[in-house]
């Protein structure tokens, strides 16, 4: 962006935004901690597949954390139930991080909740959310859900 302008427009936007998902993080705090979760924590349940375990240098490479700190997360998860540490097959010094069916489940509930749109949203007219649809579309590398039409 060379145009002075439009650099302080998609500044505005974007604080406008980011000031809408800092808003709504009460909520998606709110449904962390009645599951006993911290971000920190959720931000590791996403990270984490049932199928393909995660090295803990990996998950700490990822969370760009210290392996100590990595290992203190995968422990609270492992303690509520949502992860387990599995061998690897080929390396037995290794251990996969994967989530258990628990795990899957509560990752799903959290994102079902996390998606539900803030109540701001409710004051966009269709067109509206159409508009700002297309455009998000344009940010986004690849959708990895297509969402139901309001």
């Amino acid at each position: 962006m060379a145009n002075p302008a439009t650099e302080a427009l998609a500044r505005r936007v974007w604080q406008a935004l980011f000031d809408l998902l800092i808003r709504s993080a009460p909520i998606r705090t709110a449904s962390l901690a009645r599951r006993g979760l911290t971000p920190n924590d959720s931000r590791a349940l996403f990270s984490l597949d049932p199928r393909t375990g995660r090295a803990m240098r990996s998950l700490a490479e990822e969370w760009q954390c210290d392996p100590s700190n990595a290992t203190f997360i995968v422990d609270r998860l492992e303690e509520l139930g949502l992860a387990s540490r599995q061998p690897l097959l080929n390396d037995k010094r290794v251990k996969l991080v994967v989530l258990t069916r628990k795990g899957e489940r509560t990752r799903t509930d959290l994102l079902q909740e996390f998606h539900q749109p803030p109540a701001e949203f409710d004051r966009l007219e269709r067109a509206d959310l159409e508009a700002l649809d297309r455009i998000v579309a344009k940010l986004t590398p690849t959708r990895l859900t297509s969402a139901p039409s309001r």
